[in-house]
């Protein structure tokens, strides 16, 4: 504990910014310095609740273009384990669903002209599948 002059601790002014007087009566030291200014205005609103969803519904291409890459991948792999079903002699009717729900998400565009052309290949492989197995 610090102590700072003889009554204790200060409250915030030292002794040596209060004006002395000659006279013996009471008086409180004069502010030297200026008060701070505050805005009168309340802080400005970031928008109406629309505009804010609206935002948030804003997608970022490589995020569109990464979830397109992926569900790709995802109809490839399924292809693969029709393609294994099959020459095994275990044709699953899952594999069949999981490759309906698979040409169901490749119908979305990733904003890649390149990327869609590569998509849209996938999807007729599925699509030519499902034909073969009847279930289109």
């Amino acid at each position: 504990m610090r102590i700072y002059g003889p009554n204790g601790t200060t409250l915030g002014s030292s002794a040596g910014n209060a004006k002395r007087s000659s006279s013996t009566g009471f008086s409180l030291p004069e502010a030297t310095t200026a008060a701070e200014t505050r805005s009168a205005a309340p802080p400005k609103a970031a928008g109406n609740i629309d505009a804010l969803l609206a935002l948030q519904g804003v997608e970022d291409p490589t995020e569109r273009r990464k979830r397109s890459v992926q569900r790709g991948r995802g109809a490839l792999d399924v292809l693969d384990d029709l393609k294994l079903g099959l020459l095994s002699g275990n044709f699953d009717a899952s594999t069949v669903n999981r490759l309906r729900a698979a040409a169901a998400n490749l119908k979305s565009s990733s904003g890649d002209p390149g990327l869609d052309a590569v998509l849209s290949e996938i999807e007729l492989r599925v699509e030519v599948e499902l034909a073969k197995a009847g279930q289109f």
